[in-house]
Formats: C-alpha cells, structure tokens, sequence
C-alpha cells in the first residue's frame, strides 16, 4: 500500500511542470535538498571513479595487452566526466550517453587485456565508474530506473568476461542492489516532499478559509439571519424576501463551514424542500394547505414550480376580482407532485385563455404551461362550476426524476 502510495504522489509531481520533474535536454534542478544532494554526490563519485579506474590500470600496466587502447578509452572517460563536472546535464539523454560509455568501455576490456587476465579476473577499464549512470538513472526514473540501468552494466560485464567470475556476480548484484535500493530512497524522498507540499497548501487554505468565514459569519450571515426574521414577522412581500435570504444563507453558511465538498454540492445542486419554497407566498389573501412530511424535489425544478406559483397567485390578484381569495394546495403520491391553485374569484369567461394566446398575452402560456412542461410536468387551468378558477401543476418527484 505504501508503495502505491509513493507511485500515485510521483505521478502527481510528473502532471506539474512547476514541479522539478526531468523533462527536455537539461532538466530543472529538483527543489527537493535530499535530492539536489545525491546530484552533486554523483558528480563528486564520478571524478573519483575516474581516478581510482586510472590508477588501477596503471598498476598493471605491465600485464596490459594495449596500453595506447587503454588510454584512449580512459581518456574518453575523462572529457565526459570534466563535461559533466563543468555543465552538469540532468537528463535521460546525458546519462543514456554516459550508460553508454560505461558499457563500451567494459567491452572494450577484451580488447586492451589478454584473455587470461581476464578469466583470472582483473578488473574492467572503467571499473566502477560505469556506477555513476546506475545512479543518475535512480535518481532521475526511481528505482524502476536504477535497476534498468544496473542490469545493462551486468550484461556488459558477462559478455566480457564470457565466463563469469566470482567478481562479476558480487559486482552485478551490488549494482542491482545499489539501483534499487537508492532508486526507491529517492522516489519516498519526493514522494514525501510532495506530501509536504500539499499538506502546507491546506493548511494555508483551511487558515485563510476560516478568516474569511469568521468575516463572514460577523457580517453577511447576521444581516441574512434579521432579514429573514424580520421578513417572516412583516409577512407579504416582505416574506418572500426573508424566505430569499434564508436560503442564501444557507448556502453560504455550507460554503463558509468545514462541510466537505459532498455537503457543499449538495447545499447547491441537492434536493430542496419545496413546502420551504412556498412558504412566503401566503398573506392574507392567499393560504397555503401543505402535508407535514418533506416534498422533496431537485434546486432549479422546485425554482422553477415556486415561480409557476407565483404567476398563478399573480393572476388572482389580476383578475379573480376584489376580495378573492386563493389556496395553494400541496400534496405527493410517491410518483408525483401536485399543485394546485385555487381561487374564489370570478373565473374565466370560456375560451378566455385562446384569445389572450392570440392577442399576444402569453402570461398562463408562458409562465406556467410552458414552464412545467419543460420539466417534464403538465399544467392544466379550468374554472368551477361556481366561479373561482383551479391550476394545477404535477410534476415527477425527486424519486423518479
């Protein structure tokens, strides 16, 4: 688990160019100090890898078959270790190159040596300095990379000696070992930089979270809390405002909170209960008859119901004639929601709703009808035997929807 944990932190840190992660010709210096150390380690071991390779060829300088050859490859050694001491390059490229290197100059063994020194188990020319891109490549790929490059310098090494040697089975493991083993160090070190990181940036954003909270909660939430009072105590219009600045803040409240993103979705796009929305529409000309469970319906569909509604009372008040009064009637089936409208006006002359379409007074057409069809629902509008007209609205619930 641990180990996954690492991969998924790396490939975060990959995904942010911001991140020091290698890339091009000459990667970025990494920021972690762990890190930027073993780069410079590397850089100090390559120098003195070169050295100890040159002194071990100059002590059997007698038994070498090529001398000539055997300077020539330590002096290619040599440019690419001063390169990379002057300029270092961080990159999958410079250090394939200096893989490269490595192994060549293994190989190049059977041809500077005689065939009995090698199987007697001298030394290769590089010696260990072919260890530097073992390195490299377990600090810039992990230990996935360390391991890759430590099995092309074993392979080197065996297709030199032809017949292994003890040497070459200690060395092969240990480079195997040494890949793997720094690669993995590395990969936690900015597995945990990482980690640090993003700890750091909640912490910041959780601090800055709560003074913005306690700034608003001292101004905005207050100022909405007495204009909702104030509102429901006043009732009328000035209901309708306070119930407004009820679920504002509400929202804010979810917003400003240490809710988590689920409670904080849900306070935007959640299901609202619709007796909640209504309750602003009643004054003294107009009651609203709900039942005591929830009726739960999705945000916008139960925006969208409430303003239906509200055409509908607006039309009482227009037209039912003075002194009407009217009763929003709410109620659920399980399937369904249902509301209805009634008024104790004077009703509506026959084919009223037809000529008012066609005069261009879309007003029932376009605020109700048209807007609970495009949820799905129906509206229907009818006037009683007795005078008094009756809308109602029906709309799937939030369990169908």
């Amino acid at each position: 688990m641990r180990t996954v944990r690492i991969d998924s932190l790396l490939r975060t840190r990959n995904r942010d160019p911001a991140a020091g992660a290698p890339s091009g010709d000459d990667a970025p210096a990494d920021e972690h100090a762990v890190v930027r150390g073993l780069w410079r380690a590397v850089d100090m071991f390559r120098v003195l890898a070169l050295v100890y390779a040159a002194h071990s060829v100059w002590l059997r300088r007698d038994g070498v078959a090529e001398p000539a050859l055997a300077v020539v490859v330590l002096g290619v050694l040599t440019a690419w270790t001063l390169a990379q001491t002057v300029r270092p390059r961080r990159s999958e490229r410079a250090y394939a190159v200096e893989l490269a290197l490595g192994c060549a100059a293994i190989l190049a063994t059977r041809l500077v040596d005689h065939d009995w020194v090698i199987t007697a188990g001298a030394k290769t020319i590089p010696s260990i300095w072919p260890s530097a891109a073992i390195v490299g490549w377990a600090i810039l790929r992990g230990w996935r990379g360390g391991v890759l490059a430590a099995g092309v310098v074993a392979a080197a090494s065996f297709v030199e000696v032809i017949t292994p040697t003890g040497n070459t089975v200690t060395n092969s493991v240990f480079g195997l070992l040494l890949g793997g083993c720094l690669g993995y160090c590395v990969d936690l070190a900015r597995a945990s930089h990482v980690a640090l990181a993003e700890a750091m940036h909640r912490d910041a954003a959780r601090a800055e979270r709560d003074r913005l909270a306690r700034t608003v909660h001292d101004g905005v939430l207050q100022t909405l809390a007495f204009i909702h009072r104030r509102g429901e105590d006043l009732g009328g219009e000035a209901a309708a405002l306070g119930a407004m600045a009820a679920e504002q803040e509400r929202i804010l409240r979810a917003l400003v909170s240490h809710a988590g993103v689920d409670a904080v979705s849900h306070a935007l796009t959640g299901d609202v209960d619709l007796r909640s929305l209504l309750r602003h529409v009643q004054h003294d000309a107009a009651h609203l008859v709900a039942p005591a469970e929830p009726v739960l319906l999705p945000r916008r569909v139960g925006h969208e119901v409430v303003a239906a509604v509200e055409a509908a009372l607006d039309n009482v008040r227009k037209h039912a004639g003075p002194g009407a009064e009217a009763w929003v009637l709410l109620d659920e089936d399980g399937s369904e929601v249902a509301v209805t409208i009634r008024d104790s006006g004077r009703g509506l002359a026959p084919g009223r709703l037809e000529e008012a379409r066609e005069e261009g007074r879309l007003g029932v057409a376009s605020s109700i009808t048209s807007r609970l069809e495009d949820l799905g629902g129906s509206a229907t509008v009818r006037t009683g035997p007795t005078g008094g007209t009756t809308v109602e609205l029906r709309i799937p619930s939030a369990g169908r929807r």
